[in-house]
């Protein structure tokens, strides 16, 4: 059985902005989570996700996480992180409870 993409969600929140100091889901970094179950009986997840400028100095850092932390789920397979561009982000995709981290009411 596939893993959740709540799961996924939630493994990506311990992915944090270095600069900001809030997790990408909650700062909006996230587009979209893709599970498929393999014949393996693995899961296979694609996510695509953004950063808050296309020159952000984090990405590499971001991306290295995103994978690291999905990858130590169980019976997680491939993992792979696709760094998306268009929309470019803007700040109303932040959570409100990134807003009270960063102290925007």
């Amino acid at each position: 059985m596939a893993i959740a993409e709540d799961t996924v969600r939630e493994a990506l929140k311990q992915v944090i902005d270095p600069e900001l100091f809030v997790n990408i889901v909650d700062l909006g970094l996230i587009y979209g989570i893709k599970v498929e179950e393999t014949d393996e009986g693995k899961s296979d997840v694609t996510v695509a996700m953004t950063m808050t400028s296309p020159a952000c100095p984090a990405a590499p850092q971001l991306l290295g996480q995103s994978k690291e932390f999905i990858s130590k789920l169980d019976d997680v397979g491939e993992v792979d992180i696709q760094l998306v561009l268009a929309p470019p982000w803007t700040p109303d995709r932040r959570t409100e409870d990134a807003r009270d981290q960063l102290g925007i009411f």
